[in-house]
Protein backbone atom coordinates (compact mmCIF):
# COMPACT_ATOMS: atom_id res chain seq x y z
CA UNK A 1 0.00 0.00 0.00
CA UNK A 2 2.94 2.38 1.02
CA UNK A 3 4.60 1.72 -2.52
CA UNK A 4 0.99 2.52 -4.30
CA UNK A 5 1.10 5.66 -2.07
CA UNK A 6 4.21 6.70 -3.37
CA UNK A 7 3.72 5.77 -7.08
CA UNK A 8 0.40 7.51 -6.83
CA UNK A 9 2.10 10.77 -5.55
CA UNK A 10 4.84 10.57 -8.07
CA UNK A 11 2.28 10.19 -11.00
CA UNK A 12 0.27 12.80 -9.84
CA UNK A 13 3.47 15.44 -9.11
CA UNK A 14 4.40 14.54 -12.66
CA UNK A 15 0.88 15.46 -13.74
CA UNK A 16 0.96 18.81 -12.16
CA UNK A 17 4.53 19.10 -13.27
CA UNK A 18 3.25 18.87 -16.89
CA UNK A 19 0.48 21.38 -16.19
CA UNK A 20 2.39 24.04 -15.32
CA UNK A 21 4.99 23.54 -17.71
CA UNK A 22 2.03 24.03 -20.51
CA UNK A 23 0.73 26.75 -18.64
CA UNK A 24 4.55 28.44 -18.54
CA UNK A 25 4.72 27.91 -22.40
CA UNK A 26 1.37 28.91 -22.88
CA UNK A 27 2.42 32.50 -20.88
CA UNK A 28 5.69 32.78 -22.76
CA UNK A 29 3.81 32.60 -26.55
CA UNK A 30 1.13 35.02 -25.48
CA UNK A 31 3.90 37.40 -24.22
CA UNK A 32 5.76 36.82 -27.36
CA UNK A 33 8.62 35.03 -25.95
CA UNK A 34 10.10 32.28 -28.58
CA UNK A 35 11.40 28.79 -27.58
CA UNK A 36 15.06 28.71 -28.28
CA UNK A 37 14.65 26.05 -31.46
CA UNK A 38 12.52 28.73 -32.58
CA UNK A 39 15.29 31.57 -32.23
CA UNK A 40 17.62 29.33 -33.73
CA UNK A 41 15.66 28.75 -36.69
CA UNK A 42 14.82 32.58 -36.93
CA UNK A 43 19.04 33.79 -36.84
CA UNK A 44 19.25 31.04 -39.69
CA UNK A 45 16.46 32.37 -41.58
CA UNK A 46 17.17 35.90 -41.32
CA UNK A 47 21.23 34.76 -42.52
CA UNK A 48 19.62 32.96 -45.40
CA UNK A 49 17.44 35.65 -46.80
CA UNK A 50 20.19 38.36 -46.12
CA UNK A 51 22.69 35.83 -48.25
CA UNK A 52 20.12 35.81 -51.03
CA UNK A 53 19.65 39.12 -51.08
CA UNK A 54 23.16 39.66 -51.70
CA UNK A 55 23.98 37.11 -54.62
CA UNK A 56 20.86 38.51 -56.47
CA UNK A 57 21.91 41.71 -56.16
CA UNK A 58 25.48 41.59 -57.26
CA UNK A 59 25.23 39.36 -60.15
CA UNK A 60 22.02 41.46 -61.95
CA UNK A 61 25.28 44.46 -61.57
CA UNK A 62 28.03 42.36 -61.79
CA UNK A 63 29.70 43.85 -65.23
CA UNK A 64 29.09 46.96 -63.77
CA UNK A 65 31.28 45.89 -60.75
CA UNK A 66 33.66 44.78 -62.68
CA UNK A 67 33.92 47.95 -65.13
CA UNK A 68 33.77 49.91 -61.99
CA UNK A 69 36.89 48.58 -60.40
CA UNK A 70 38.89 48.82 -64.03
CA UNK A 71 37.99 52.05 -63.91
CA UNK A 72 39.07 52.99 -60.71
CA UNK A 73 42.64 51.29 -60.76
CA UNK A 74 43.62 51.71 -64.31
CA UNK A 75 46.79 54.28 -65.58
CA UNK A 76 46.03 57.53 -66.24
CA UNK A 77 48.54 58.26 -69.23
CA UNK A 78 47.14 54.61 -71.33
CA UNK A 79 43.08 55.13 -70.62
CA UNK A 80 41.51 51.87 -71.90
CA UNK A 81 38.03 51.88 -70.55
CA UNK A 82 36.40 55.63 -71.21
CA UNK A 83 33.04 55.86 -69.69
CA UNK A 84 30.57 53.03 -69.02
CA UNK A 85 29.31 52.13 -72.55
CA UNK A 86 32.76 52.24 -74.28
CA UNK A 87 33.87 50.20 -71.33
CA UNK A 88 31.93 47.67 -71.85
CA UNK A 89 32.23 47.43 -75.07
CA UNK A 90 35.66 46.89 -74.67
CA UNK A 91 35.63 44.96 -72.62
CA UNK A 92 33.07 42.31 -74.73
CA UNK A 93 35.38 42.79 -77.45
CA UNK A 94 38.62 41.87 -75.73
CA UNK A 95 37.19 38.96 -73.14
CA UNK A 96 33.76 37.91 -74.43
CA UNK A 97 30.98 37.58 -72.40
CA UNK A 98 32.66 35.87 -69.23
CA UNK A 99 34.84 38.90 -69.53
CA UNK A 100 32.09 41.03 -68.56
CA UNK A 101 31.62 38.34 -65.32
CA UNK A 102 34.94 37.89 -64.51
CA UNK A 103 35.46 38.21 -60.63
CA UNK A 104 31.57 37.69 -59.48
CA UNK A 105 32.44 33.98 -58.62
CA UNK A 106 34.79 36.08 -55.77
CA UNK A 107 32.61 38.47 -55.16
CA UNK A 108 29.53 36.12 -54.38
CA UNK A 109 31.33 34.24 -52.29
CA UNK A 110 32.03 37.33 -50.23
CA UNK A 111 28.91 39.34 -50.50
CA UNK A 112 26.57 36.40 -49.61
CA UNK A 113 28.53 35.94 -46.12
CA UNK A 114 28.58 39.67 -45.66
CA UNK A 115 25.45 40.59 -46.63
CA UNK A 116 23.78 37.85 -44.18
CA UNK A 117 26.05 38.94 -41.45
CA UNK A 118 25.00 42.71 -42.82
CA UNK A 119 21.10 42.28 -42.50
CA UNK A 120 21.65 40.44 -39.14
CA UNK A 121 23.57 42.42 -37.52
CA UNK A 122 21.54 45.44 -38.59
CA UNK A 123 18.35 43.80 -36.95
CA UNK A 124 20.37 43.46 -33.91
CA UNK A 125 22.32 46.58 -33.62
CA UNK A 126 18.47 48.36 -34.11
CA UNK A 127 17.16 46.39 -31.25
CA UNK A 128 19.92 46.62 -29.07
CA UNK A 129 20.24 50.65 -29.57
CA UNK A 130 16.70 51.18 -28.72
CA UNK A 131 16.59 49.08 -25.70
CA UNK A 132 19.55 51.70 -24.26
CA UNK A 133 17.66 54.47 -25.60
CA UNK A 134 14.32 53.48 -24.37
CA UNK A 135 16.35 52.87 -20.68
CA UNK A 136 16.57 57.08 -20.60
CA UNK A 137 14.24 58.80 -18.78
CA UNK A 138 11.67 60.28 -20.89
CA UNK A 139 12.18 58.04 -23.57
CA UNK A 140 9.89 54.68 -23.07
CA UNK A 141 8.36 55.05 -25.83
CA UNK A 142 10.87 55.76 -28.43
CA UNK A 143 11.18 54.62 -31.43
CA UNK A 144 14.01 53.79 -34.04
CA UNK A 145 14.58 57.69 -35.72
CA UNK A 146 16.97 58.53 -38.85
CA UNK A 147 20.16 58.86 -36.25
CA UNK A 148 19.87 55.77 -34.53
CA UNK A 149 19.38 53.93 -37.78
CA UNK A 150 22.45 55.13 -38.85
CA UNK A 151 24.33 54.48 -35.95
CA UNK A 152 22.43 50.64 -36.17
CA UNK A 153 24.09 50.54 -39.62
CA UNK A 154 27.38 51.78 -39.31
CA UNK A 155 27.54 48.91 -36.51
CA UNK A 156 26.72 46.30 -39.13
CA UNK A 157 28.55 47.92 -42.16
CA UNK A 158 31.75 47.31 -39.91
CA UNK A 159 31.27 43.94 -38.56
CA UNK A 160 29.93 42.52 -42.31
CA UNK A 161 32.91 44.41 -43.50
CA UNK A 162 35.53 43.31 -41.45
CA UNK A 163 34.36 39.74 -41.16
CA UNK A 164 35.13 38.94 -45.43
CA UNK A 165 37.38 41.56 -46.08
CA UNK A 166 39.76 38.80 -47.11
CA UNK A 167 37.56 38.10 -49.80
CA UNK A 168 36.93 41.83 -51.32
CA UNK A 169 40.73 41.97 -51.16
CA UNK A 170 41.81 38.94 -53.49
CA UNK A 171 38.30 39.60 -55.14
CA UNK A 172 39.44 43.08 -56.38
CA UNK A 173 42.80 41.86 -57.51
CA UNK A 174 40.85 38.96 -59.52
CA UNK A 175 38.67 41.05 -61.05
CA UNK A 176 41.19 43.58 -63.02
CA UNK A 177 43.11 40.66 -64.45
CA UNK A 178 42.72 40.22 -68.33
CA UNK A 179 44.07 37.69 -70.74
CA UNK A 180 47.22 39.49 -71.51
CA UNK A 181 47.67 39.76 -67.66
CA UNK A 182 51.60 38.47 -66.87
CA UNK A 183 50.52 36.49 -63.92
CA UNK A 184 46.86 34.83 -63.29
CA UNK A 185 45.18 34.41 -59.83
CA UNK A 186 43.85 30.55 -60.87
CA UNK A 187 40.76 31.25 -58.37
CA UNK A 188 39.52 32.54 -55.00
CA UNK A 189 41.83 30.31 -52.88
CA UNK A 190 44.81 30.45 -55.32
CA UNK A 191 44.64 34.24 -54.84
CA UNK A 192 44.24 33.49 -51.04
CA UNK A 193 47.37 31.75 -50.59
CA UNK A 194 49.12 33.32 -52.82
CA UNK A 195 48.64 36.69 -51.37
CA UNK A 196 49.53 35.08 -47.56
CA UNK A 197 53.12 33.32 -49.16
CA UNK A 198 54.42 36.02 -51.03
CA UNK A 199 53.04 39.54 -49.20
CA UNK A 200 52.15 37.98 -45.87
CA UNK A 201 48.65 37.65 -43.72
CA UNK A 202 48.56 41.70 -43.26
CA UNK A 203 48.10 42.12 -47.41
CA UNK A 204 44.73 40.61 -47.05
CA UNK A 205 43.78 43.68 -44.55
CA UNK A 206 45.23 46.35 -46.99
CA UNK A 207 43.06 49.11 -47.50
CA UNK A 208 40.89 48.08 -44.53
CA UNK A 209 40.92 51.60 -42.74
CA UNK A 210 39.46 53.53 -45.76
CA UNK A 211 36.98 50.42 -46.21
CA UNK A 212 35.91 51.16 -42.38
CA UNK A 213 36.21 54.53 -42.68
CA UNK A 214 33.73 54.41 -45.87
CA UNK A 215 31.35 51.42 -44.92
CA UNK A 216 29.77 53.68 -41.79
CA UNK A 217 28.55 56.04 -44.18
CA UNK A 218 28.07 53.74 -47.32
CA UNK A 219 26.26 51.25 -44.73
CA UNK A 220 24.41 53.67 -42.15
CA UNK A 221 23.15 55.90 -44.90
CA UNK A 222 21.50 52.98 -46.90
CA UNK A 223 19.79 51.70 -43.80
CA UNK A 224 18.73 55.47 -42.71
CA UNK A 225 17.34 56.39 -45.56
CA UNK A 226 15.71 53.05 -46.59
CA UNK A 227 14.09 52.44 -43.27
CA UNK A 228 12.66 55.94 -42.68
CA UNK A 229 12.07 56.77 -46.43
CA UNK A 230 9.55 53.69 -46.00
CA UNK A 231 8.55 54.48 -42.12
CA UNK A 232 7.47 58.10 -43.47
CA UNK A 233 5.51 56.81 -46.23
CA UNK A 234 3.72 54.85 -44.53
CA UNK A 235 2.75 57.20 -41.81
CA UNK A 236 2.19 60.13 -44.48
CA UNK A 237 -0.09 57.38 -45.97
CA UNK A 238 1.23 58.88 -49.26
CA UNK A 239 -0.38 56.94 -51.58
CA UNK A 240 -3.46 56.14 -49.62
CA UNK A 241 -2.19 53.65 -47.35
CA UNK A 242 -3.96 52.62 -44.19
CA UNK A 243 -2.59 51.99 -40.74
CA UNK A 244 0.33 49.32 -41.03
CA UNK A 245 -0.05 48.64 -44.65
CA UNK A 246 2.77 47.67 -46.08
CA UNK A 247 4.64 49.16 -49.08
CA UNK A 248 4.36 47.71 -52.76
CA UNK A 249 7.62 46.46 -54.26
CA UNK A 250 8.02 49.02 -56.59
CA UNK A 251 7.68 51.98 -54.20
CA UNK A 252 10.51 49.85 -51.69
CA UNK A 253 12.29 49.69 -55.11
CA UNK A 254 12.57 53.27 -55.06
CA UNK A 255 12.80 54.09 -51.34
CA UNK A 256 16.19 51.68 -51.84
CA UNK A 257 17.47 53.51 -54.93
CA UNK A 258 17.01 56.55 -53.44
CA UNK A 259 19.23 55.34 -50.28
CA UNK A 260 21.91 53.55 -52.44
CA UNK A 261 22.57 56.84 -54.51
CA UNK A 262 22.91 58.80 -50.87
CA UNK A 263 24.69 56.15 -49.60
CA UNK A 264 27.35 55.36 -52.37
CA UNK A 265 28.14 59.40 -53.67
CA UNK A 266 29.21 60.01 -49.90
CA UNK A 267 31.47 57.23 -49.68
CA UNK A 268 32.71 56.74 -53.00
CA UNK A 269 36.26 58.81 -52.82
CA UNK A 270 36.96 56.36 -49.94
CA UNK A 271 36.17 53.22 -52.22
CA UNK A 272 38.69 54.64 -54.98
CA UNK A 273 41.24 54.62 -52.28
CA UNK A 274 40.80 51.15 -50.45
CA UNK A 275 40.85 49.78 -54.37
CA UNK A 276 44.51 51.03 -54.90
CA UNK A 277 45.76 50.34 -51.25
CA UNK A 278 44.68 46.46 -52.49
CA UNK A 279 46.83 46.56 -55.59
CA UNK A 280 50.01 48.19 -53.42
CA UNK A 281 52.57 44.84 -53.17
CA UNK A 282 51.23 43.06 -56.13
CA UNK A 283 55.00 42.61 -58.57
CA UNK A 284 52.23 42.58 -61.74
CA UNK A 285 49.86 45.20 -60.77
CA UNK A 286 51.53 47.69 -62.96
CA UNK A 287 51.55 45.64 -65.86
CA UNK A 288 48.08 44.59 -65.09
CA UNK A 289 46.69 48.06 -64.77
CA UNK A 290 48.47 49.16 -67.95
CA UNK A 291 47.71 46.47 -70.12
CA UNK A 292 51.05 44.88 -69.83
CA UNK A 293 52.63 47.10 -72.78
CA UNK A 294 55.35 48.80 -69.28
CA UNK A 295 54.19 52.17 -70.61
CA UNK A 296 53.48 54.86 -68.13
CA UNK A 297 53.72 52.89 -64.92
CA UNK A 298 51.68 54.24 -62.54
CA UNK A 299 53.01 54.57 -58.71
CA UNK A 300 51.30 52.06 -56.97
CA UNK A 301 53.42 52.40 -53.41
CA UNK A 302 51.39 53.87 -50.72
CA UNK A 303 52.60 54.62 -46.62
CA UNK A 304 48.92 54.53 -45.99
CA UNK A 305 45.50 56.11 -46.47
CA UNK A 306 46.45 59.85 -46.09
CA UNK A 307 49.44 59.29 -48.35
CA UNK A 308 47.42 57.22 -50.87
CA UNK A 309 44.91 60.36 -50.78
CA UNK A 310 47.65 62.93 -51.37
CA UNK A 311 49.55 60.81 -54.21
CA UNK A 312 46.39 60.51 -56.29
CA UNK A 313 44.89 64.26 -55.91
CA UNK A 314 48.38 65.53 -56.65
CA UNK A 315 49.35 63.36 -60.16
CA UNK A 316 45.66 63.02 -61.23
CA UNK A 317 43.70 65.35 -59.64
CA UNK A 318 40.20 65.66 -57.11
CA UNK A 319 37.88 64.27 -60.31
CA UNK A 320 39.79 60.91 -59.30
CA UNK A 321 38.58 60.35 -56.27
CA UNK A 322 35.28 60.09 -58.52
CA UNK A 323 37.01 57.40 -60.97
CA UNK A 324 34.21 54.70 -62.50
CA UNK A 325 31.14 57.11 -59.84
CA UNK A 326 28.63 56.40 -63.17
CA UNK A 327 29.01 53.06 -63.91
CA UNK A 328 28.91 52.89 -60.10
CA UNK A 329 25.39 54.62 -59.67
CA UNK A 330 24.06 52.57 -62.69
CA UNK A 331 25.05 49.65 -60.68
CA UNK A 332 24.48 50.91 -56.99
CA UNK A 333 20.98 52.22 -57.61
CA UNK A 334 19.29 49.01 -58.61
CA UNK A 335 21.77 46.58 -56.59
CA UNK A 336 20.55 48.33 -53.30
CA UNK A 337 17.10 48.36 -54.37
CA UNK A 338 17.10 45.04 -55.35
CA UNK A 339 18.92 43.42 -52.37
CA UNK A 340 16.43 45.65 -49.91
CA UNK A 341 13.16 44.13 -51.68
CA UNK A 342 15.10 40.40 -52.01
CA UNK A 343 15.39 40.07 -48.38
CA UNK A 344 12.03 41.54 -46.83
CA UNK A 345 10.73 39.17 -49.90
CA UNK A 346 12.18 35.74 -48.80
CA UNK A 347 11.87 36.47 -45.17
CA UNK A 348 8.62 37.12 -45.62
CA UNK A 349 7.91 33.97 -47.58
CA UNK A 350 10.12 32.13 -44.71
CA UNK A 351 7.24 33.73 -42.08
CA UNK A 352 10.06 35.62 -40.19
CA UNK A 353 8.81 38.59 -38.18
CA UNK A 354 10.36 42.03 -39.59
CA UNK A 355 9.47 44.64 -37.13
CA UNK A 356 12.34 45.76 -34.78
CA UNK A 357 10.58 48.65 -32.92
CA UNK A 358 8.25 46.18 -31.15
Amino acid sequence: MASEDVVGKTTSESAVSTIVNLAEEAKLAREGVKAPGHAILTVCKSLFAGGVAGGVSRTAVAPLERLKILLQVQNPHNIKYNGTIQGLKYIWRTEGFRGLFKGNGTNCARIVPNSAVKFFSYEQASRGILMLYRQQPGNEDAQLTPLLRLGAGACAGIIAMSATYPMDMVRGRLTVQTEKSPYQYRGIFHALSTVLREEGSRALYRGWLPSVIGVIPYVGLNFAVYESLKDWLIKSRTFGLVEDNELGVTTRLACGAAAGTVGQTVAYPLDVIRRRMQMVGWKDASSILTGGDGRSKAPLEYTGMIDAFRKTVRHEGFGALYKGLVPNSVKVVPSIAIAFVTYEVVKDVLGVEMRISD
